[in-house]
């Protein structure tokens, strides 16, 4: 059916209408798309700082120390079992579990259940993978990992299989979801200790040789784990979680392609004395669902306000911890993510200069290009996934989130230095990940730069000589795991050994 566009005046009235009553033009209790995208209602935060921030630029050279790898730190990794045993005992049966949340909070889940299954001495059924309410990814463990690697570099440690046995084929997660079953574990507490699973799923699994834990994710507590079963979880996520081979090739290609700009063939001759660049790699975090969540102010006024109010009633039904407090109480307590804008204002006063070469490792940006343009003033050498390679070459991806987000965890572990606007699933997985490999990543001091981005007064040496002391120690170095914090965030000293 064609709509034809009236116009009274040089305005249009459909134009008008959609201005007045936005809500009519948008699914039931969704902020207008229109509002949501809208870069022309934007506004620079830090105008004074992002023009000194320019000027800086032209003058400066980047520092070149900014690159420097970082200094052996006096560990090794070392996820080797302590056990002297090298059988597997016999199984006590099969254990499920369904994973929501996003690709890297499936991933923790996928550590944990790995070594749920060896506390139990079960057998892993290949985990499934929920469907995730905001990108809509149906994705398969199989379409991201490489089952085939993953199992066989656990083969030692547990039994996995790919399917379940024919007597066992009707534990589906559609018949979980029709009713309450005997053989499902659904009161899994967050952080459960290895023996809760043995007083409650391991009687389970003795009457139904079968358990299907869901929810699963945080289910295993980070304390009070033996040895082996904290190296296990350590080996799962370092070397059995491997991305399937198309993942890997097209990470590959961007990789060389930011090294070597201005060679679009996939691998470059290193032999003709052509040298690698470095790059950045940038997860600005900085989605719809992420602003709403933040319940933060980022300059849109009203219209973004009301969108953004509108959208967290509809996914949380409102129930926001963060809604209770004032925008400034908020950036006071470093609870707001960092805008594009002032993510590129700290790298800038970190020495970084127009030269840097920045991948961004991000889902779609909450307000489009005008939330993206002072970063990209400052950074014109900005690229992503569709601005390195064809259509032809993204074929495999598109329209998947977590393959999607499975290339940008791959050419950031590649990158020379790793950046995220703020804390989140893929910056805690990024830092322990670099971390055990000892490579150079930036994490923001979001308390001081939430603060600092406050003062409208401060001048640039003012605010660069801020950031620099606020970020001291905060560009890779170890930090060994304290009570109750994640291992996947914090490896040392589970996932390592001191060197001699």
């Amino acid at each position: 059916m064609k709509l034809h566009n009236f116009r009274h005046g040089g305005v249009s009235v459909c134009g008008l209408l959609v201005i007045l009553f936005p809500a009519l033009f948008a699914p039931f209790g969704y902020a207008s798309p229109s509002v949501l995208s809208d870069s022309s209602v934007l506004k620079l935060r830090h105008s004074r700082l992002l023009k000194s921030a320019l000027q800086h630029q032209s003058l400066n050279e980047q520092q070149s120390d900014l690159w420097t790898p970082l200094a052996n730190q006096g560990w090794k990794p070392c996820i080797n079992s302590t056990s002297t045993s090298s059988s597997i005992p016999e199984s006590s049966g099969y254990i499920q579990v369904f994973l929501d949340g996003g690709l890297n909070q499936q991933r923790m889940g996928i550590c944990d259940a790995v070594a749920v299954a060896k506390i139990l001495n079960a057998t892993l059924v290949i985990p499934y993978l929920e469907v995730n309410p905001v990108w809509k990814d149906t994705s398969l463990f199989e379409d991201i990992f490489d089952v085939d690697h993953f199992m066989n570099v656990l083969k030692d440690d547990i039994s996995i299989v790919r399917e379940l046995p024919d007597e066992y084929k009707w534990s589906t997660r559609e018949y979980y979801a029709s009713a309450i079953r005997f053989t499902r574990v659904k009161n899994a507490p967050l952080h459960a200790s290895a023996n809760w699973y043995l007083e409650n799923v391991s009687p389970v699994l003795e009457s139904y040789g079968i358990a299907a834990i869901s929810p699963f994710s945080h289910r295993l507590a980070f304390n009070n784990m033996s040895m082996d079963i904290q190296r296990l979880r350590c080996k799962v996520n370092f070397q059995a979680l491997t991305f399937v081979p198309h993942v890997r090739t097209l990470g590959d290609t961007l990789v060389n392609r930011l090294r070597y700009p201005g060679y679009l063939q996939q691998v470059v001759d290193t032999k003709e004395g052509k040298e690698a660049g470095k790059f950045v790699a940038l997860h600005l975090r900085f989605d719809k669902d992420m602003a709403a969540h933040s319940a933060c102010d980022f300059g849109g006024g009203k219209a973004e306000k009301v969108a953004l109010a509108r959208y967290r009633k509809a996914i949380w039904q409102g129930r926001v911890l963060n809604s209770r407090f004032t925008n400034e109480e908020l950036r006071n307590q470093g609870r707001c993510p960092l805008t594009p804008e002032e993510i590129g204002l700290l790298l800038v006063a970190l020495g970084f200069n127009n030269s840097t070469r920045l991948y961004l490792a991000s889902h779609k940006v909450y307000g489009g290009e005008g939330r993206i343009s002072a970063l990209r003033k400052l950074f014109p050498q900005i690229e992503d996934k569709k601005s390195l390679a064809t259509s032809a070459e993204r074929a495999q991806i598109k329209g998947k989130a977590s393959l999607s987000a499975a290339v940008d965890y791959y050419v950031s572990m590649h990158s020379d230095i790793f950046v995220s606007a703020s804390p989140g699933n893929m910056h805690n997985a990024m830092v322990g990940h670099r971390a055990y490999l000892n490579l150079k990543t930036i994490r923001p001091n979001m308390a001081l730069l939430g603060q600092v981005f406050m003062n409208k007064s401060m001048n640039w040496v003012d605010f660069q000589e801020a950031v620099v002391e606020g970020q001291k120690n905060r560009l890779g170095e170890i930090k060994v795991r304290k009570e109750k914090q994640s291992i996947y965030t914090y490896p040392v000293p589970d996932c390592v050994c001191q060197q001699g």
